[in-house]
């Protein structure tokens, strides 16, 4: 035993290698080889043609200091993210409280709910710029049955932003089935105890139902405002950053420098400012969990002050 013990212990730690190994691997060559590549090419003026050359912090400089269309893309996508975001989560978490009754073809209903946050960003986009053509379009005839003027939508700056938050609520189905999986571990018995004590429909909502799915609704927080810091297809697809740059969001603003206008090291140096504002909020948003998201022992997160 004691020659073998230690030469099995080892064989088993081998092993273990040898099992980690593919995604270690993919891990190194497909996100942190990606990454420290980029960082570097970040401190450079780079076009994909020539060698990279080395220019210090000047892309950053210039990113936060002299290039108004950056701060356009920022502000844009930071309104898309305040509006988008709150309005989604209520969408879908009221969806779910009505799925969870329990009521006769619910199956039915979640899967119609759900299937749109499945189709392609391309199709939904496609179908969304008929559905808002201002002469044409689904939605303004509706609006002209009730002798409602429907907007220019996508053709107007004003309205583009809002046109696209309103084709964003059209997918709520994945948030829709993580809040209701939320709401199916909340304890029937503390609903029948408020029935009994006499507790209106909107005090078990506001005592019981979100006290206790607070956990899920800082999930699907954070993934949300990680999800649209990050909107590109419909902004690409429907109006190419117009009209004057009232779609312009961050990484369509990205992509056309780095793949566009082959300004590859300013590109990088965008992705990176955008990992840190993606970061800080995050962290941000951790930071205040513990003043309102309890869990299943009912008290607060981690890190109350």
């Amino acid at each position: 035993m004691r020659v073998w013990g230690p030469y099995r212990a080892a064989r088993r730690y081998l092993w273990g290698y040898v099992m980690v190994s593919p995604w270690a691997l993919g891990f190194l060559v497909f996100t942190l080889g990606p990454m420290a590549a980029s960082l570097y090419f970040s401190l450079t003026e780079y076009d994909v043609l020539s060698a990279p050359a080395f220019v210090g912090l000047a892309n950053y400089q210039r990113l936060l200091m002299a290039d108004k269309r950056y701060l356009i893309a920022l502000a844009n996508t930071v309104y898309y993210t305040i509006f988008s975001v709150p309005l989604s989560m209520i969408l879908a978490l009221t969806v779910a409280v009505l799925l969870n009754q329990g009521l006769p073809g619910e199956n039915i209903f979640r899967t119609i709910y759900y299937m749109p946050s499945v189709v392609s960003g391309v199709a939904m986009s496609m179908l969304w710029i008929w559905l808002l053509d201002p002469n044409l379009g689904l939605v303004n005839t509706v609006l002209g049955w009730f002798g409602l003027r429907g907007p220019l939508w996508l053709q107007d700056p004003a309205w583009s932003k809002p046109a696209l938050i309103l084709m964003s609520l059209w997918g709520i189905g994945g948030q829709m089935v993580i809040f209701l999986a939320g709401l199916k571990g909340v304890p029937v018995e503390l609903y029948e105890a408020a029935m009994v004590d006499g507790a209106s429909w909107r005090q078990k909502i506001s005592h019981i139902t979100l006290p206790l799915i607070t956990p899920t609704v800082f999930f699907t927080l954070i993934m949300g405002v990680i999800g649209s810091f990050q909107v590109f297809t419909s902004a690409y697809v429907m109006t190419r950053g117009g009209p004057i740059n009232s779609t312009l969001f961050y990484v369509l603003y990205l992509y056309q420098n780095a793949f566009q206008f082959f300004r590859m090291g300013y590109g990088s140096a965008m992705a990176w400012v955008l990992f840190f504002i993606i970061i800080v909020l995050t962290a941000l948003q951790f930071r205040l969990a513990g003043r309102w998201v309890y869990y299943e022992t009912g008290m607060p997160a981690p890190g109350r002050p």
